[in-house]
């Protein structure tokens, strides 16, 4: 599904990492480790578009890069990415719907991840874990392939982690992909790739 060949990326003058290269197939999630400042935010979004990379491919199997961004890859960054001054409802259902998913997504994703006590207060009054959850809303109720995770985890309790980690097995049980920088294991089954080791 995704593959990256030679990548290398710095940050100013400092190298972070040359010569990097991983794979990512249809049903695996990918643990990006290493210190941090080794590079795991900065190649996430190397393979989302937002950098560029001194060197190197990444490549989305037999699409074009740019259509693949658009339609396959899903974005969640270590910030979530919402506005505060909107209520949890609008947002939840601006983002799905801008990503394409019809408004019943929409309300068995806000079941799904316990949101409807929420969803009349505006997003600034939630909690992070809460903010998370939100997030990943558009994630289940906009289905694509390929999940890019920054750290998806820092805000949740021990519950909400076990049940996120439920969603991700079932996104690569359907034949979907994850590859999520963290510090923490992920709840599922995942090769480790160490930026540190990378350089």
């Amino acid at each position: 599904m995704l593959t990256v060949s030679g990548l290398a990326l710095s940050r100013g003058e400092r190298v972070l990492f040359r010569d990097l290269s991983l794979s990512l197939s249809a049903g695996e999630a990918v643990a990006l480790t290493g210190a941090n400042g080794a590079g795991k935010t900065s190649l996430l979004r190397a393979v989302a578009g937002f950098l560029r990379p001194d060197a190197g491919t990444v490549a989305f199997a037999a699409a074009d890069p740019a259509e693949a961004r658009r339609r396959h890859l899903h974005w969640l960054g270590h910030l979530d990415g919402l506005k505060g001054a909107r209520r949890a409802r609008e947002e939840v259902t601006f983002q799905a719907g801008w990503l394409g998913a019809d408004p019943g997504a929409v309300d068995a994703a806000v079941d799904v991840l316990a949101l409807e006590p929420l969803l009349d207060l505006e997003v600034r009054q939630l909690s992070a874990g809460q903010r998370r959850r939100l997030a990943f809303a558009r994630l289940i109720a906009a289905p694509r392939p390929v999940w890019l995770l920054d750290e998806p985890f820092a805000p949740l309790d021990a519950r909400w982690r076990a049940a996120l980690g439920l969603l991700m097995q079932a996104h690569l049980d359907k034949g979907g992909a994850i590859l999520a920088a963290v510090h923490d294991p992920l709840p599922v089954a995942a090769r480790a790739v160490d930026i540190g080791m990378a350089k």
